[in-house]
This record gives structure tokens, sequence and C-alpha cells, in this order.
């Protein structure tokens, strides 16, 4: 057996360096839970974005008038606790018309008369909805396409 005085703190050094080891590891596992949690976060304000555009534009595309004059903004309250929690502006654009000849999915009234040509148009339509969270103002944008019927003068006003 060695006496003491000849050990000259070898034990020591080794127990720091594993203490070294030991804090580089946690400092990088909680680096990348930090990381992580940020992901996560960002998917789901990225969802909860998206379900409020959707929820605003289905507002918009049921109501049918966004044919003739431009959405309102909306704000939307995704977990219904009484305040908005994003707001969502819309854009559209008419992108193109054709004739709706009489058939099976055209209302009777747009039948033409007196051989003058369909007075209503199959019309495609983008509609834009910008969503932006109140609090961070970070922001998604959703496309929507619809196809819809339009009496010559809406059609007229708006795509022709």
């Amino acid at each position: 057996m060695m006496p003491i005085h000849n050990q000259r703190g070898s034990t020591l050094l080794v127990a720091l360096i594993m203490l070294v080891l030991l804090t580089l590891i946690a400092v990088s596992a909680m680096s990348s839970t930090t990381a992580s949690i940020q992901v996560v976060g960002n998917s789901q304000f990225r969802e909860e974005a998206i379900a409020a555009g959707q929820r605003a534009l289905e507002r918009v595309i049921s109501d049918g008038n966004f044919r003739n004059i431009p959405p309102l903004d909306q704000s939307i309250d995704i977990n219904l606790d009484g305040v908005a929690d994003y707001t969502v502006t819309f854009s559209r654009a008419c992108i193109s018309y054709r004739p709706a000849n009489p058939g099976p999915n055209v209302p009777p009234e747009c039948a033409a008369g007196a051989g003058l040509g369909a007075i209503c148009y199959w019309t495609v339509w983008d509609i834009t909805a910008n969503v932006s969270d109140v609090v961070t103002g970070a922001s998604v944008t959703i496309h929507q396409g619809v196809n819809t019927i339009a009496g010559l003068n809406a059609a007229v006003a708006s795509c022709i």
C-alpha cells in the first residue's frame, strides 16, 4: 500500500474531469430540449392559425358576397375564452370565367333567352386569408380556390 503523501491528487483530477463532462452533457440536453420546445410551439401556432384561417374562409365562402364586395377582416377566438387570438385579413381575385350553359348544375334562371347565350358565368376565385397572431404578430397565409356561378352583372363587375 502506498503512503497518502505519494498520491498527489490524481483522484481529484479525474473527478473534476468527470464533473466537467457531465456538465457539458447536461447543458447539451437542456439546449436540445429548448429547441424541441420551440419547434413544438411553432408547430402548434401554425396548426391553430390554419384552423382560424379555415374557419374565417368558411364564413366568407358560405356568405357568397365575396364575389361582389371584398370580405371584411375577422377576429377569431380559437380557444373560446372571449379574447381574439388571431386576426384574418382577406384578398380575392377572379382567376377565370366561362359562360354557364344550361345543364344539370346550372340554375334554371341562368338559361338564356332568345338565343342571346348564357346570362350566368362560372367563375373561379382565389381567396387569400392572411392570419396573424394578435400577441406575437407571427402570420400564416392560406389560399382557397372557389368555383361558383355568378350572374352576368357580378361576372362583369369582378372578372371581365
